[in-house]
Parts: C-alpha cells; structure tokens; sequence
C-alpha cells in the first residue's frame, strides 16, 4: 500500500519517487484524444493509450486513507522502510568500497609476485649464463688439454719410431757383423780342414805305421798279463783244495753268510708290518677312532680325553621308528655284552635310502660298546687295482691287533662286494673281494663288521652268507620329522642365537608352529636332508645384513629344499625301475 503515499518501488525495490503526473489534456480535444483538427488528424503521443481508471482509485483510496485512524502509523511505517532502504545502500556501498581495496590489495600483491617471479627469472638466467660461461671456459679447458695430450703423444709416437729405426739400424749391424763373422769362421775352418786333410794325405804310411806299433805293443801286454793271472790264479787255487781246513772254513763262512742275509730280509719285513699295524692305519681307513702310538705322541690331551669318555647311549641324537629304535638297541646290548664277555662278534647289514643314518648309528654303536670304529668307503677298493687284495689284507691284520674291539664300517659296500658272476667286475676287484671272503669266512672276537648300502641286491651271494643281522632303515614319518626338525632347529638356530657366540639372532615367531608347518613340507626327505635344510636357515642368517633370521627367509629355505627334493626324484625316476635306493613311500 505504499504507492498510496507517494513511493514507487523498482523491481529490486530500490528508490522512491512521486506519483506519476497525469497526462496534459491536448488542445481542442473533448470527450477525446481522437479528434482532428481541421483535416489533419491529431498527433499520437505516448499518453495516448494511457488508462487514468487506476489513478483516480489510487486517489480515492489514498483519500480514505487519510480519514482512517491509521494514517499516521503508515507515515511512520513509511518512514522506517525509507531509512532501512538507506542504510542497506550505504552497507552496500561499504561493502563495494571494502571490494575495491581488496581488489586494490590483489593488484598489488599480484604486481609484487610478479616482480618476485622476474628478479627469480633473472637470477636463473645469470646463473645459467654463469654455467654455461663456465662450461664454455672448461670445454676450452679440456680441448686445450686434449691437444697437448695429443701433442704429447704425437711427440712420443715420434720418439718410439726413432728409437725403432734406431733400434732397427743396429740389429740390421749385428746380424750384418754376425753374418761377416759366420762366413769368415767356414772359411777358416774349411782351411784348416784341407790343410789337415792334405798332411794326413802327406803323412798316411808314417801314421799308419805308427798304428801297427802300438797295437802290437798293446796285444804283447795283454797276452803277458793274461799268462801272469793264469799262473797265480792256478798256483792260489791249487793250493786252497790241497789245503782242507781252509776249504772247511770257507764253507762254513758262505754259508753262515746265507743264513745272516735271509734271517735279516725276513726278520725286516716282520717287524715292519708288525710297526705298520701299531703306529700307522692302512690306507683303505678314511677315518678311525683308534689311538695309534703316533697320535698319543702328537696329540696327548685329546687322547687323555678321549680314553677317559664314558660311554653314550647308542640313540643320543639319533631319531628312528619306535620298532626300529628296539631294534637298534638290542643289537647295541648285544654288541656290549659280547665285548665284555670275549666272544665272537656278529656280523651287521644295514641298507636302506641314502641319508637315513647308517653312519652315525654305526659310530654311536661302536662308542656305546667301548670299541673302536674304522669306517672304510667301497669307491676307494675298486681303484687301487692290484694293489687292492695286499691293502685287504693289511686292513683285516691291523683290524686283528686291537685290544678294546674294532667295528670296522664299510660305507657303500655294493661298490665292491658285486656278484663275481657278472662281466663288469675286474680280475683285481675279483682278487680283492676273494680276499675279503678269506678274512671274513669265520666269525671274530677282535672286530666286528658293519656293511652299509643302498643296493644291497647286488653282493655276491657269499657275502649275505656272512651276514648276520640285517637292519632296514626307511625314511622318517611324520613323527620322525617333526623330531628331526625340532632337534636341528635347537640344535643349529636356537642354542648358537640364545648363546651370542655367533652372529645369528632369531626373529619373535612361534617356533613350535613353525616346524609343525615346515614337518608337512618335508614329507619324503631323509634326516640328512633335514640337517642340510637347518644348516641353510643358519647360512642365510649369517649372509643377512643384521644376522636375524626370520620367518620369511626359513619359508623360502624350505621351499628351496622341497623343490630340490622332487628334481632329485625326477632324476630318481628316470633312470628306470630296479633301483635299489628308491625310497619306499613313509
């Protein structure tokens, strides 16, 4: 209602002004704007169309308005609106000034991050200019160089060839002299040669005469020194038979002397094979735990200790099959109370898959009863050719002079007890393995024999005749392993990183987990197999930067090892069925 009082709103509702006046009334007009006067019609205006209707109720209503009680509240509420509408154009025109100092400020700042960016672009280009001044100065350096370098070595070129041609001009001289030299020497020495040829030709019947003197004189001397021996020898010799008690006595001489030198050769060779067997092994031996006079004299701590060990128990650090352990056990009861009693010892084959453990059971059995071991490898018979049957017989001799009891190991037996039957074994292996058969056809209380291998189906059929005992040793179950697995991971992780004598340390995991997971991932190796799997998590630790070993790095060991298991049995396969080491499935 406020057009009533005289104030027209915009369309934003900005300013205020008075009513619009009404349009001026044209001249001549009455009733209309439509007349014409005379005969031209009356111009048209912009109020022509104009409707004065709403105007007069305006009017009106403003007029009532007036007359109404609340005229005076609309002046004000006029009034207020007014200053409002003030108030918000000077705060809108605060508001545009505060945007032109900002926008001021902008420019500024933009005028000065400019100015920053064209003293930063200049600096960069003088640093550029400097370097590339710079490289300019040290390519002229280098360049300046190179071609003293190239002077230099245009300059030593140039000596070498001098010297060369130097060196060129005096061989050329030498060879020069030497030649001169060498034709003056065949010429004086074919001189010479003509000279003597032609007084040799000149003085031939004086020289051969000459000749014929001396041997004439030579034949005299011999024929008279002959007659002379003859003469003295017959004379001594005539009288050495008329005289009998030198011919006697002669007799007696040579013959005594016979007897001195066969009595010494033989009494020699006794006496150095009875010093061979004491003081030295025989060379069929690769390692032995007998005490030699040699080794006490060179070695007598270590043997003081080793006399004064007590015996181990046969399985300490050995894990079989609980049917496999009695077996053991009763052969190591039986083996001790043999000892002890002084009777004849039992003969022992073990076979089974490489790796099993035959070697070590066969020393703990050997330290369980109080014996000595030898361990002797087959490879090492079959090489020695003819002089294999002498070297059986010495190692059976120094086998026979042990006082505590000897186990003598034979590790990879089928190496040299094959068939005698077959083709392939030489006459010396034959020898040798006749020799064998010699020395083991009776049962003995001095030594006590352990063959070990994995083809036992190739001995000679009198070789299982000299078996008593035969011990199958199979791979390890799962049982066996996770014992295997857990003796060596204390044995060559924990106890070395727990001690801090060597540069290993263990990472935090569970470990009994770990090798009940790595026991599932081992299924079909050997114990030896296992240790060479504890001694590589060993060697990767050592070969780590800090030394710790840790879960991941005893993951890929394993898997190292699984993979090299299954190409060993794809080996193992492809060389066709009959094996004898083919391991059986645990």
């Amino acid at each position: 209602m406020s057009w009533l009082f005289g104030i027209n709103k915009g369309l934003k509702g900005e300013g205020a002004g008075p009513p619009l006046p009404l349009p001026p009334a044209q001249p001549g007009a009455e009733g209309g704007g439509d007349r014409v006067l005379g005969d031209r019609p009356a111009p048209k205006d912009k109020w022509s169309n104009f409707d004065p209707t709403g105007l007069e109720r305006a009017a009106k209503a403003a007029r009532e308005l007036e007359q109404s009680r609340y005229a005076k509240d609309a002046l004000n509420l006029a009034q207020m609106q007014e200053q409002k509408l003030q108030v918000e154009q000077q705060s809108k025109l605060k508001e545009y000034e505060a945007a032109v100092e900002q926008l001021r400020s902008e420019q500024i700042r933009a005028q000065a991050e400019e100015r920053r960016k064209t003293l930063s672009e200049e600096t960069r280009q003088h640093q550029a200019r400097a370097q590339y001044q710079d490289k300019l100065a040290r390519q002229r350096y280098e360049d300046q160089l190179k071609q003293q370098q190239l002077l230099n070595e245009e300059n030593l070129r140039k000596q070498e060839e001098s010297v060369q041609k130097q060196e060129a001009m005096r061989r050329a001289t030498v060879e020069r002299e030497m030649e001169l030299r060498q034709k003056n020497e065949i010429l004086r020495v074919e001189a010479e040669a003509r000279a003597r040829a032609k007084a040799e030709r000149e003085n031939a019947d004086i020289i051969r005469e000459q000749i014929h003197l001396k041997a004439a004189e030579h034949r005299q001397t011999v024929l008279e020194s002959i007659r002379t021996a003859g003469t003295l020898f017959g004379e001594g010799f005539h009288a050495f038979l008329t005289d009998r008690k030198k011919v006697t006595a002669t007799v007696v001489g040579l013959t005594l002397l016979a007897g001195g030198v066969y009595s010494a050769k033989n009494g020699t060779a006794a006496a150095a094979r009875f010093i061979e067997a004491r003081l030295w092994k025989p060379s069929l031996v690769r390692e032995t735990s007998r005490i030699t006079v040699l080794e006490a004299l060179q070695h007598p701590f270590q043997v003081r200790q080793r006399l004064l060990s007590r015996p181990q128990d046969v399985l300490e650090g050995v894990v079989l099959s609980p049917s496999l352990e009695a077996r053991v056990r009763d052969i190591a009861i039986a083996t001790r109370n043999t000892k002890k009693n002084r009777s004849l010892y039992r003969n022992v084959l073990m076979y089974g898959p490489p790796g099993t453990g035959e070697t070590l059971l066969a020393k703990k059995l050997a330290v369980h009863s109080g014996m000595d071991d030898a361990i002797v490898t087959g490879g090492d018979v079959a090489p020695m050719g003819r002089k294999g049957m002498t070297a059986m017989h010495k190692l059976f001799d120094w086998a026979n002079t042990s006082r505590r009891g000897l186990l003598l190991f034979v590790d990879e037996a089928d190496a040299f007890l094959r068939k005698r039957a077959t083709e392939k074994i030489s006459e010396d292996l034959r020898a040798t393995l006749n020799a064998f058969l010699y020395r083991t056809g009776q049962h003995s209380n001095k030594f006590m024999l352990v063959l070990a291998s994995n083809q036992p189906e190739q001995f000679d059929w009198a070789i299982n005749d000299r078996i008593d005992v035969m011990v199958h040793f199979d791979l390890p179950r799962q049982e066996e392993r996770e014992r295997l697995v857990r003796m060596y991971f204390d044995k060559y992780v924990l106890k070395p990183a727990t001690e801090g004598k060597q540069r290993l340390k263990l990472a935090q995991f569970d470990y009994g987990r770990k090798c009940s997971e790595i026991t599932q991932l081992t299924e079909g190796m050997s114990g030896q197999e296992i240790a060479k799997l504890a001694l590589s998590w060993q060697a990767t630790a050592y070969a780590s930067e800090d030394g710790v070993l840790t879960e991941a790095m005893m993951d890929a060991c394993v898997q190292d090892a699984v993979q090299q298991h299954q190409q060993k049995m794809c080996w193992l396969k492809s060389e066709g069925p009959g094996r004898g080491d083919e391991p059986s499935p645990s």
